[in-house]
């Protein structure tokens, strides 16, 4: 049975800061010994089929591929049946699209990787996540305490290879962080003092499932899903995800 999505919070106070520019961390960039950075990944599915068109931009090309009809260059018949003649034999086959709707959509079933084929879809997984209110197991993108990685962008592949196994079918998207985050000590400080989390992206490249392990549960979510499930972070993550 599919666990039921709760929105809790990662952080009791979150500050959101403009994207990190920097190439690369280390030891030597982390001032106060105290407080701790945090690599996740937002591990994306590019679409897999072409979205549908909006209908007001479907009747604007119509519009625009009718008015340029009335201009087109007439060609003379001789002309046109040696094109229809070039068109005919035996490697031609029929085009059968594939559904759209797929099985998983059917049945909601967000463990697959194989819904919502024209939108971008997030891995998320559920379990313990450092600075999570009274250690609970709470929904988060893929991440790992950066300890003594040569860069952050090391710490952040350390993180999705413990979860899905290998990165042989993934692609990091650049050195640098995407975005992050500062996070306010908590109460209990000793427990949970200030941290910063770094978000970096990677991709799926030419998979259709990965053997997810090391949580409780997993989801694969769009972005509307997103932040349905963090609305607290809603704010940050419109911003961070791109659609």
């Amino acid at each position: 049975m599919q666990r039921s999505v709760r929105a809790i919070s990662l952080a009791q106070t979150i500050k959101v800061n403009k994207p990190a520019l920097t190439s690369s961390y280390s030891s030597n960039s982390n001032n106060n010994t105290n407080e701790k950075l945090i690599a996740s990944v937002l591990f994306e599915r590019l679409p897999v089929v072409i979205p549908k068109i909006d209908p007001a931009i479907y009747a604007f090309q119509e519009f625009s591929f009718r008015w340029r009809q009335q201009f087109r260059r007439e060609y003379s018949e001789n002309f046109l049946k040696k094109s229809d003649a070039r068109g005919t034999g035996d490697y031609q086959m029929e085009y059968v699209p594939a559904p759209r709707i797929t099985e998983a959509d059917k049945t909601n079933d967000r463990r697959s990787l194989q819904r919502a084929l024209d939108r971008r879809l997030y891995l998320l997984l559920h379990g313990p996540s450092f600075g999570s209110p009274s250690g609970n197991p709470v929904w988060h993108f893929p991440e790992k305490v950066y300890e003594a990685e040569e860069t952050l962008r090391k710490c952040a592949e350390s993180a999705l290879e413990s979860v899905i196994g290998d990165l042989s079918h993934t692609y990091f998207v650049g050195n640098a962080p995407m975005a992050h985050m500062a996070i306010q000590p908590s109460e209990d400080a000793k427990k949970f003092p200030s941290f910063k989390r770094f978000f970096f992206k990677s991709q799926v490249i030419a998979a259709k499932k990965f053997n997810v392990g090391k949580c409780d549960d997993f989801l694969w979510v769009t972005k509307d899903e997103v932040l349905e499930i963090f609305p607290e972070q809603a704010k940050f993550l419109n911003k961070m995800i791109i659609s």
